[in-house]
């Protein structure tokens, strides 16, 4: 499928959203402004998501896992019927699959199990979280300054290159950080609203959502709990036993939803669940699949995922902060940003994504920067100057989201390799094992055969067939003649 038309049509829908939305809130009706806002979002979000290929890292491993979880919701599975042996630490090849926390693989699985076993089921979940993150982020923003400044922060997440790309599964950690991204975000608007209202049940639905997220990234999700206690200290409307009892709760919400799940691995999966445990402490003592970076690293990659100018903003606002520093909502903002890069920083592991729930601080930190030049504007000389950092501010995050999503490149979305998979469903292939295929987890999520890259010995092959598997091997013109003359086995070109 060529995607150069499609990808001019969404951007022209997705660009007279934003301008109508931007038209509304010039009039200050950011009902309709942030509905626009989430639509014209929801689409680039679509689009990128209609790639109808499984991308390399991680989004294959999550597919086919969440595929497996279909038919056993409690036993994540990436090889679901292994017949060569595996080693339980590799998490690319083995058969219990707890490398990733599970709340985002039911999620997949769920609406796998709704819309059919596709790409773009897959990635609904994704679809549907970061678009309602536009609101969120809407909301938070508004708390913590006001409608404008909210307002400009769920633009600038609507339109962000990075989350765009992850939704569709096109870059490293895709999903997982998605959904982490999410809930974490979840988490701090019910803390909002439980300062706000001062109704427990708030509290008790942040600690959920936080709870949640750990379900889908482990324990940097506890970045919810000093935001949490500055936005609470800072409302004036409980006293410090007060305080100290609601954040029990907190913790004790959030305890209740990710703790049973990891008593149960560590019970039903010990060797995988300990492995995964100390590779969660490995990610900063060592460099794992060979993602290295400089201890700047991260403060580096912000200017290529948020734009170039994203340090104004975040040097500005960290003096400000340390200016007043009696403003609870800044320093809870500050920490927000400040402690994942620092921490990740530390970590000798580095992805781009890893910072990702701090996105949201960022967005923050930029529109508060926008509007503060764009009231000094006013009264001053130099105005041609200010405008031109106006303009960047906006159009530099706009052409990152452009270049990830990559609306104007004529490219295959469907290639050939996948279809050539789909085609070998047609032959009803039943306890099946393929062989001598590169692609062995898109080829499991695509068929109902268990693949491998390699082409094993005679012997294994023989006695798979006594076993009455069927087998099937990938002729790519390499396979020796003592494997091709064995009666029984089936050639593919693939």
């Amino acid at each position: 499928m060529n995607n150069l038309l499609y990808g001019i049509l969404t951007i022209i829908f997705s660009a007279t959203g934003y301008y109508f939305s931007w038209r509304y809130w010039r009039k200050n009706n950011y009902k309709i402004a942030i509905a626009l806002l989430v639509i014209s979002g929801f689409a680039l979000r679509v689009y990128v998501s209609t790639d109808l290929y499984l991308h390399c890292w991680d989004e294959r491993y999550q597919a086919l896992v969440s595929k497996n979880l279909i038919q056993h919701p409690l036993t994540p599975t990436l090889y679901d019927k292994p017949v060569q042996s595996f080693d339980y630490r590799d998490w690319t090849a083995n058969h219990i699959w707890v490398h990733k926390q599970p709340l985002p693989l039911w999620a997949m699985a769920t609406s796998m199990w709704l819309f059919g076993v596709n790409e773009f089921a897959l990635r609904i979940p994704s679809i549907l979280l970061t678009s309602i993150g536009i609101w969120l982020m809407f909301l938070i923003g508004k708390f913590f300054f006001n409608n404008k400044t909210g307002y400009l922060a769920a633009l600038f997440y609507s339109i962000n290159g990075l989350i765009i790309e992850l939704t569709g599964g096109r870059t490293a950690t895709d999903h997982i950080d998605i959904f982490f991204l999410f809930f974490v975000e979840l988490a701090v608007v019910f803390s909002v609203v439980f300062v706000q209202k001062q109704k427990t049940i708030y509290n008790v639905l942040a600690g959920v959502s936080m709870g949640a997220a750990i379900l889908c990234k482990w324990l940097p999700a506890l970045i919810v709990v000093p935001v949490w206690l500055l936005i609470v200290a800072d409302s004036g409307s409980f006293k410090t036993k007060t305080i100290f009892f609601q954040l029990v709760i907190l913790l004790a919400a959030c305890t209740i939803i990710f703790l049973p799940w990891q008593l149960y691995i560590f019970n039903a999966f010990p060797l995988e669940a300990s492995w995964e445990a100390g590779s969660n402490f490995r990610h900063i003592t060592n460099v794992l699949d060979g993602r290295a970076g400089p201890f700047y690293y991260f403060f580096d990659t912000i200017r290529i995922n948020y734009g170039e100018l994203i340090y104004l903003p975040l040097i500005w606002f960290i003096w400000k902060t340390f200016k007043d520093n009696k403003n609870k909502k800044r320093l809870a903002i500050l920490i927000w940003f400040l402690v994942p890069v620092i921490f990740f920083s530390i970590a000798k592991t580095k992805m781009q994504a890893y910072i990702l729930f701090a996105a949201p601080a960022l967005f923050l930190m930029t529109s508060e920067f926008y509007f503060m030049l764009a009231d000094y504007k006013i009264n001053h000389k130099r105005k041609w100057l200010i405008n031109i950092v106006l303009f960047l501010l906006i159009a530099l995050p706009v052409r990152y989201s452009i270049e990830r999503v990559k609306p104007f490149e004529t490219i295959g979305r469907n290639p050939q390799w996948v279809m050539d998979l789909k085609k070998l469903n047609e032959k009803n292939i039943s306890n099946g094992v393929l062989f001598n295929y590169d692609k062995p987890v898109e080829a499991m999520f695509y068929t109902g055969l268990t693949v491998y890259p390699n082409i094993p010995d005679k012997i294994e092959i023989c006695d798979l067939l006594r076993r009455g598997y069927i087998i099937v091997i990938n002729d790519n013109g390499k396979i020796p003649t003592e494997i091709k003359s064995i009666n029984g086995v089936l050639t593919e070109k693939l």
